[in-house]
């Protein structure tokens, strides 16, 4: 066993973990933060993204050891200190960028790394930018349209679908 101490959505955490202990399963399993989705495994989904150290980052393809000491960001830090969705959340929810939920939360750290990175992307940017993140309920239109109105974009004239 390997103790890890980091810093998650700005508080201090630690624990022992054996060496294998995936950053998610860390998170899930060790600090019940159950908002980081788990769909793959290989990092091919995009539903277990997580920023580190500001950047994003798919918390099943990376170890809890090789954490240790960084800043972890989850889904359950991105809300408002009262509890209120954030720009980006309620952009997903205003503009129907969810359906199941499952891949929600991967979406959302993607779109505010995304954001962070380019304020003001493009649709063809966001497009690319989420080629790492898997839905198979939405299409994706709707997700875009989200990302685009989060970056204060009129999206007015973007049909719903």
């Amino acid at each position: 066993m390997t103790q890890v101490s980091m810093t998650v959505n700005g508080k201090s955490v630690s624990g022992d973990v054996e060496g294998r202990t995936l950053l998610s399963g860390f998170l899930r399993d060790h600090l019940s933060l159950t908002g980081t989705h788990v769909g793959c495994d290989t990092a091919q989904c995009g539903a277990c993204v997580v920023h580190v150290n500001g950047g994003a980052v798919k918390s099943c393809n990376m170890l809890a050891v090789e954490a240790d000491g960084a800043e972890v960001g989850t889904i359950e830090g991105q809300a408002a200190t009262d509890g209120s969705l954030n720009t980006i959340q309620q952009a997903f929810q205003d503009h129907h960028g969810l359906q199941c939920g499952f891949c929600t939360p991967g979406m959302v750290m993607s779109a505010a790394a995304l954001l962070k990175e380019n304020p003001r992307p493009t649709e063809a940017e966001v497009r690319k930018y989420l080629e790492g993140n898997l839905c198979r309920c939405t299409g994706y239109h709707n997700i875009v349209k989200a990302i685009l109105a989060a970056s204060g974009q009129d999206v007015s004239s973007i049909a719903a679908e």
